[in-house]
């Protein structure tokens, strides 16, 4: 019987499906727009928390989940090429998707912030910058979501073919954390305990405070109009 060793810890697996459910949901109510718009910034400032506690997670997560992990892993990528890696964890194409998928989903985030419909709605931060940067974030944010419908298609389709070529379901890894050893070298992975959770789970409150513009003051008052008599 195979040997199943520990991949993913359990913090990376709730951020990764909980950034699914809240990626839809941003997709999903954006598409809409209109009344849906409340809940797309809602939905975007998730993603922000989400993001902030990722990239804490990389420097304080379990093995797998770190950077410098990513990293060793995109320098093999003549290895892997060849067909020699035999590492766990993101192979380099894998890191370059996720690279590219975090890094989409910042600058959709951020600048999600500062944008406006020129009806009703304005992001959190919307007045830290002139009405005419807020319109071309706007016009920005709105292609970055078919870059990020892209970066999606081409995650499933990865997804998919790893699991036919390589017979290796993925989905499930990322739900049990655990995957089959296939070479004596292969180790589970390290780290990611409760103390460093803890941490980046505060980085990530404190990332969506600041996002969500509640630290700015509050307008005054607007002054009373007398009575007309």
């Amino acid at each position: 019987m195979s040997k199943q060793l520990r991949v993913w810890d359990a913090p990376l697996r709730v951020f990764h499906w909980l950034l699914v459910l809240s990626v839809c949901t941003a997709l999903f109510t954006g598409w809409l727009g209109g009344g849906w718009i409340d809940w797309h910034a809602r939905a975007g400032l998730s993603i922000l928390g989400l993001l902030s506690f990722r990239v804490a997670w990389l420097l304080l997560g379990s093995t797998y989940a770190r950077l410098s992990t990513l990293l060793c892993s995109l320098l093999a990528l003549p290895q892997y090429l060849r067909g020699e890696w035999r590492q766990l964890g993101h192979n380099p194409l894998g890191v370059l998707s996720v690279f590219a998928m975090l890094g989409m989903l910042s600058w959709q985030a951020v600048s999600g912030l500062f944008t406006n419909d020129d009806i009703a709605f304005t992001g959190p931060l919307y007045k830290l910058v002139s009405s005419s940067l807020s319109s071309d974030l706007t016009r920005l944010h709105k292609l970055g979501m078919w870059i990020i419908i892209g970066l999606i298609v081409v995650h499933v389709l990865a997804i998919v073919l790893h699991a036919v070529l390589k017979k290796h379901n993925l989905v499930k890894s990322m739900i049990t954390g655990q995957t089959e050893q296939q070479y004596p070298e292969q180790k589970a992975a390290q780290g990611g305990h409760w103390r460093a959770f803890i941490c980046a789970l505060l980085i990530a409150c404190g990332a969506v405070y600041l996002a969500s513009g509640e630290w700015q003051s509050a307008p005054p008052p607007a002054p009373a109009v007398a009575p007309a008599w």
